[in-house]
């Protein structure tokens, strides 16, 4: 995992002002978003599943038949605040899908055995890191 991945400050940041009833800046979101993104990628690696949360960022993951032309056969997306929510465990997946915050199409566009990421987020200073 690249160390601007492993900075969970962002994060952190937008719980925080979230709890305190405000909205976080966009910068910040865009930040948290792209660092938990980064984790979803690390834990489940692959490319069979494409995770969108427009417009700050989309990954491939997920072990399976990898997609290479065209709309990719596993879709998942979802607004920012929702994928912050999601990977925090602030929500569940099948609350999220079932109101309609996520739109998952496909076989494998399910992500409940990844999230949370809360607790198997790479933080800084992890093993290995210099």
């Amino acid at each position: 995992m690249s160390a601007k991945y492993r900075d969970l400050g962002p994060v952190d940041a937008v719980l925080e002002t979230l709890e305190r009833g405000e909205e976080p800046d966009r910068t910040t979101v865009r930040d948290a978003v792209r660092v938990l993104l980064g984790a979803l990628a690390d834990l489940a690696p692959g490319r069979s599943v494409e995770v969108r949360v427009p417009p700050y960022g989309a990954i491939q993951c997920v072990a399976g038949p990898r997609h290479t032309r065209g709309t990719p056969p596993n879709v998942i997306e979802t607004d920012p605040r929702t994928w912050i929510d999601l990977a925090t465990g602030r929500s569940s997946w099948a609350d999220a899908v079932n109101s309609g915050r996520v739109r998952a199409s496909g076989n494998r566009a399910d992500l409940t055995p990844y999230l949370p990421l809360a607790g198997r987020t790479p933080t800084a200073g992890a093993a290995g890191e210099a």
